[in-house]
């Protein structure tokens, strides 16, 4: 029996792929006025600096913090941190936040879960506080019993450790829990590794993602958040 659903955020309950290009387009506009730096030039700069981070850091949440890797990246280009440094921070999040989208089925399927008494639950990377900003915003609040971010768990998916976390939050056994998300190697074998049960999102406009090997394409996929019952009275033989 399924007594908890987890959930993933990013590119799982709102697409991440195209608030993130939005809000760097913000970004590259603030910076190109500034700096007089050229359009693309602060999302190139920001990822290089989060390859950096994350080596220096390993896998921990503070590697996500976006007003560090602009604080870094400034202060590499010998550029004053006031006001940039916050303004960016700001600026790149208000726009992300702004123009993300919930997913279709999200609201409805996390519904139907909790009327049939499940425990919902959210599993994610990333520090905290922007991911509670996220949840608002899409109006999902509501509906969750708790939350854990690598940021709490100390370790970023598809440690045992994060799973482990969001298994004693739920209140029940591994094989009673199911996770979702859209990554194959920390959400789906992460969770399986774990013990939990696991679905792969993969929407319509990412279905290529299941054909990259065979591996892919055996596992257990959803292409809408709202197949998510189907699947549990399915298992549970209803």
């Amino acid at each position: 029996m399924i007594r908890a659903v987890i959930f993933d955020i990013d590119d799982t309950l709102y697409s991440y792929i195209d608030a993130n290009r939005k809000a760097h387009a913000a970004l590259s506009a603030y910076t190109e006025e500034a700096f007089g730096w050229e359009p693309g030039a602060s999302e190139r700069l920001s990822l290089e600096m989060m390859d950096r981070m994350h080596l220096q850091m390993g896998d921990v949440a503070a590697y996500h913090n976006r007003l560090l890797r602009f604080q870094n990246i400034l202060e590499d280009h010998g550029l004053p941190l006031f006001p940039h440094a916050l303004r960016m921070t700001e600026l790149y999040w208000d726009t992300l936040i702004r123009e993300s989208e919930i997913s279709p089925g999200a609201a409805d399927t996390m519904r139907l879960l909790k009327e049939r008494g499940m425990q919902l639950g959210i599993g994610t990377d990333m520090t905290a506080l922007y991911q509670f900003k996220k949840l608002e915003h899409l109006d999902l609040l509501r509906y969750l019993d708790w939350v854990v971010t690598s940021e709490e768990a100390c370790a970023e998916k598809p440690s045992p450790d994060f799973f482990s976390l969001c298994v004693r939050k739920a209140g029940c056994r591994p094989e009673e829990c199911l996770f979702i998300g859209d990554n194959y190697v920390k959400d789906y074998r992460g969770a399986l590794a774990s013990g939990l049960h696991a679905l792969w999102f993969v929407p319509p406009a990412l279905a290529d993602k299941r054909e990259a090997s065979d591996a892919h394409r055996a596992a257990e996929t959803i292409a809408s958040l709202s197949e998510i019952p189907v699947w549990i009275d399915q298992y549970t033989g209803e």
